[in-house]
């Protein structure tokens, strides 16, 4: 993607639909333990710092899974919408949520050392440990 392109997605009921503007066909896969409950296996996901347009707010429910983040489902149809940073703009959306075709490549694995043993992707990506995320969003912080 050469400049910002907006991408949209709705859950499964049709109760909440979202548009968010994404720099990057980049896609993200997290391995932490918190993904792996909150969806019964890794989360590919796509990220932004642009603000989202949320329709159906009303049957959107949030949920503090840690003291650095939250996340966001329809309450109606279980639907995953959304991962927030809490101090800031920083989203991450699940791709099947915002698939409509685009070319996604994916291109780093985070949080490796929770990656349970018994599957393993073939892409040659980065692979960052939980630690290592995090010194990522501290530096950024100070920037």
């Amino acid at each position: 993607m050469s400049a910002s392109q907006e991408s949209q997605g709705t859950c499964l009921c049709g109760a909440v639909s979202l548009r968010v503007s994404l720099a990057t066909h980049a896609v993200s896969i997290c391995h932490c333990r918190m993904c792996q409950t909150w969806g019964g296996g890794p989360m590919f996901a796509v990220e932004s710092d642009a603000p989202m347009t949320l329709e159906g707010e009303e049957s959107v429910s949030v949920y503090a899974s840690s003291d650095w983040a939250e996340r966001g489902f329809c309450r109606q149809c279980g639907t995953h919408l959304f991962y927030r940073l809490a101090n800031g703009q920083h989203y991450a959306f699940p791709v099947g949520l915002l698939d409509t075709g685009e070319p996604w490549t994916i291109d780093q694995q985070i949080f490796i050392d929770e990656k349970p043993s018994f599957y393993d992707f073939a892409n040659d990506t980065p692979r960052l440990t939980g630690d290592e995320v995090f010194a990522q969003f501290e530096g950024s912080a100070e920037s």
